[in-house]
């Protein structure tokens, strides 16, 4: 148990370096008209950059080994894009690392916007109801997510099945003097009724930009009436349908209650999107502060352009499109090369970026496992210090009178999968699956490979100095030089196939490679 908890720990502190998100200790902070007050509970001795703040804070729960964490969902009226994908596999990652390093459970709630005047208009254009669009596009996104790797939710919540409790809140809100309603139907969030704790993320001065008869033009819609020929719910205000920021806060107070420790999104919905879900949360419960911490990503640009990729904007690669040229566990490394909060350009340029780390690692991992194996000589390696700079709590295996000991390598190989699992990335599997695509080509090439190894052996046999007379060292026999030259041949033509041959002395090696492009002039040298 001790070594468990040892190997967390140099873990964590790996961690730390890697993504520099989080650290120890804190202190409170000043935002717009109020005080970040920090909670009490469980100090989980980790630091977090928290949007409230503009600054890294102690992530302290409400429960010991808890985090309530709620992020909102997309609108379902579209394909989700790239741009959908990278912020949800960031925080993925962050889930899985207070999960698997720190042990924090994280219970995740997501709510997915199906009803909408985008969703309303694309009904209209496919001569369909919202709700045939809605669910076509919902089940699409959960699919794209699990393709990502991503883990789902505790439990995913649709709007139109929460209606009667968005009703019941915003009655709550107008009882508690925050929020009023117009004679044409329509219910607004009071924001002067808050004073100057409006505007945490900024924008405090910006008009919402809905029409209507508001007291305010920051004032934000919790409920609009009904147009003809739009779907509708009944409310003591006439019929309509629940404004876009208020869903969340119902939702997210259905499942957590009054408090809650955690809330992500994109950056883009600091404001207005959060910014009114606070101040409609915290007018319900009659709180100072309903979310403890606020992680926001950073956009995802196409490289070239200053414009964050938008279904709006029609500027987006969709996640079906792309994971038809590169794969879950490459787009993975790509957002794992810019820390979260980071704005992100997506190109080829990119990707290949990603790709050729992934391959660094897989390669390193093949050439320990030849060298476990025996299959590759090399001079002796000073294993002791290896063991002694390894991360992982383990214990050496001596050797003894220079015996060769491969166990670090081993242990090495662990560790790097270990973590690269942590973060959603799994070399082990993704070579199996290329393997078992392939049928029977695994052992094809076993084969292949063996029949070529014993060819180079007998062309790489040299000539007997008795036998030829000479002085000279003993050479190679020259009628089986062009075997040689046929083996290094088949190797260079089985590359760009992904099947990579390397040639370790007299004995040869071999590994099949997802999406091979090209050969690897690095790492094919000429018997």
């Amino acid at each position: 148990e001790s070594m468990k908890l040892a190997s967390y720990s140099t873990r964590s502190k790996v961690l730390r370096g890697l993504l520099n998100t989080f650290r120890t200790n804190g202190t409170c902070c000043h935002v717009s008209g109020k005080k970040w007050v920090k909670p009490s509970g469980f100090d989980t001795g980790l630091k977090t950059y928290n949007s409230l703040t503009k600054q890294k804070e102690p992530l302290i729960l409400a429960r010991e080994g808890v985090a309530t964490w709620y992020s909102c969902g997309p609108t379902v009226y579209d394909h989700a894009h790239l741009g959908h994908a990278c912020s949800y596999v960031r925080f993925d990652i962050l889930q899985r690392i207070l999960s698997s390093f720190f042990g924090v459970t994280v219970v995740h709630a997501m709510v997915i916007t199906d009803i909408d005047d985008k969703i309303i208009k694309r009904s209209w254009e496919e001569s369909v109801s919202p709700a045939v669009v809605a669910r076509m596009y919902e089940d699409e996104f959960k699919k794209d997510m699990l393709s990502l790797k991503v883990i789902p939710p505790a439990v995913y919540l649709r709007v139109t099945e929460n209606v009667q409790h968005i009703v019941a809140f915003i009655e709550r809100i107008i009882t508690n003097g925050h929020a009023y309603a117009t004679k044409e139907g329509d219910v607004y969030f009071d924001i002067q009724s808050i004073g100057d704790r409006y505007g945490r993320f900024g924008g405090a001065a910006e008009s919402q930009g809905e029409a209507g008869d508001k007291r305010d033009q920051r004032d934000f819609a919790l409920w609009k009436r009904s147009k003809p020929q739009e779907p509708f719910w009944e409310s003591p205000w006439g019929r309509g349908r629940p404004g876009w920021h208020i869903e969340c806060s119902t939702v997210a107070s259905c499942v957590f209650g009054s408090q809650l420790d955690i809330h992500s999104g994109g950056i883009d919905l600091a404001f207005p999107h959060h910014e009114n879900e606070v101040a409609q949360s915290e007018a319900f419960h009659q709180s100072g502060q309903w979310a403890n911490y606020f992680l926001h990503s950073g956009h995802l640009h196409l490289k070239g352009s200053a414009e964050k990729m938008s279904k709006s904007l029609k500027n987006f690669i969709t996640i079906k499109d792309f994971l038809e040229s590169y794969s879950a566990d490459e787009f993975r490394m790509f957002c794992l090369l810019t820390k979260y909060r980071s704005a992100i350009d997506y190109s080829d340029g990119s990707m290949s970026e990603a790709r050729s780390s992934l391959e660094t690692i897989s390669t390193f991992i093949h050439d320990a496992q030849a060298y476990m194996k025996g299959q590759l000589q090399r001079s002796p390696v000073q294993e002791h210090l290896l063991w002694e700079s390894q991360p992982v709590c383990c214990v050496p295996v001596q050797s003894d009178g220079g015996i060769r000991s491969p166990a670090v390598f081993g242990a090495i190989i662990t560790y790097i999968r270990e973590v690269l699992e942590v973060f959603g990335i799994d070399l082990l599997h993704r070579k199996a699956d290329v393997l078992s695509r392939s049928g029977s080509l695994q052992a094809v090439v076993e084969q292949l490979t063996q029949f070529r190894s014993e060819v180079r052996a007998f062309a790489l046999t040299r000539q007997d100095d008795s036998t030829t007379g000479s002085s000279k060292k003993a050479g190679l026999y020259p009628d089986r030089i062009p075997l040689l030259k046929a083996c290094d041949g088949l190797r260079d033509t089985l590359a760009p196939l992904g099947v990579l041959i390397k040639d370790r002395g007299a004995t040869s090696t071999w590994e099949i490679k997802a999406g091979q492009r090209g050969q690897d002039k690095g790492q094919q040298t000429s018997s």
